[in-house]
């Protein structure tokens, strides 16, 4: 199956009442257990990776992986630029295949904000390329461990944002939080007050570490997709470490990432079914 266009995912998943999960990726093992867990639960997603992240990579490398990798698998998965940091990094995933864009200028006011993401949305929608905006406190770390649970997204700041930038959805901030050393306190409340106001479906980054009960009552408030990184990665990296932990002498490295892929890929598969209340 060819990767699947982000206008097409978001509307597939309105569709069936579904919630998109994202998973961030780093490298061929993670890449390739992301796919497989999405087309053993047979639920669409996406795969995803930051501007950070590809400085190991380039989009071209990534994109590749993506479709060998889905090579006679029947799931819609798309290929999302998470926390794009530079016009630069999104012009190469469009040009690469990248089917959706996230424009991270969270740390520019509101006016430069949106002139960013105007930018990038006139280039990606020319490409029929869907792009993701943030308002709020979100900061654009997903490898940080940053303390954003008291900052949120002033509701009253939504629509105009959103007209004015042109994105097609946004991230907002409801007291979640990136990576796992920092305590998430979502307030569903705010949410429900941003999705009357918002035209837009909405995302939901640092799923890792919120309940899956909170995650799944964002539904009924339009959102639509939801960024796990850290989950994934722990399943990664135990692998490795308890093996090390067994063996200090343990130099099978082709085994341990097979083992790494099965571990991943479970991870992804047991959490698309969870957040959509198949588990």
């Amino acid at each position: 199956m060819k990767i699947a266009n982000g206008y097409d995912l978001i509307e597939f998943a309105q569709k069936n009442n579904l919630m998109l999960p994202a998973f961030n990726t780093t490298n061929l093992e993670m890449t390739k257990a992301i796919v497989l867990g999405l087309n053993d639960a047979h639920l669409p997603g996406m795969i995803q990776i930051s501007s950070n992240n590809l400085h190991l990579s380039n989009p071209q490398i990534i994109a590749d992986l993506v479709r060998a990798f889905m090579k006679g698998t029947d799931t819609p998965i798309g290929l999302h630029l998470d926390h794009g940091k530079s016009f630069e990094d999104v012009k190469a995933c469009v040009d690469a295949g990248f089917t959706s864009i996230m424009v991270d200028a969270s740390d520019q006011d509101f006016e430069g904000n949106i002139a960013e993401v105007k930018r990038t949305v006139e280039y990606c929608h020319f490409h029929n390329v869907l792009v993701e905006a943030e308002l709020g406190a979100i900061m654009g770390k997903e490898d940080d461990m940053v303390n954003e649970a008291d900052c949120k997204t002033d509701p009253a700041m939504v629509k105009e944002f959103v007209e004015r930038s042109g994105c097609d959805i946004l991230a907002v901030s409801i007291g979640n939080v990136h990576g796992l050393d920092a305590t998430p306190k979502v307030d569903l409340e705010l949410l429900k007050q941003i999705a009357e106001v918002c035209p837009v479906p909405l995302v939901l980054h640092g799923g890792s570490g919120i309940p899956f009960e909170q995650v799944k009552a964002m539904k009924q408030y339009n959102m639509i997709k939801v960024n796990y990184g850290s989950d994934l990665r722990q399943a990664y990296i135990r692998t490795f470490g308890e093996a090390y932990e067994a063996k200090h002498t343990e130099a099978n490295l082709y085994g341990l990432s097979m083992k790494a892929v099965e571990n991943v890929r479970k991870t992804a598969c047991d959490l698309v079914q969870i957040i959509n209340g198949l588990k």
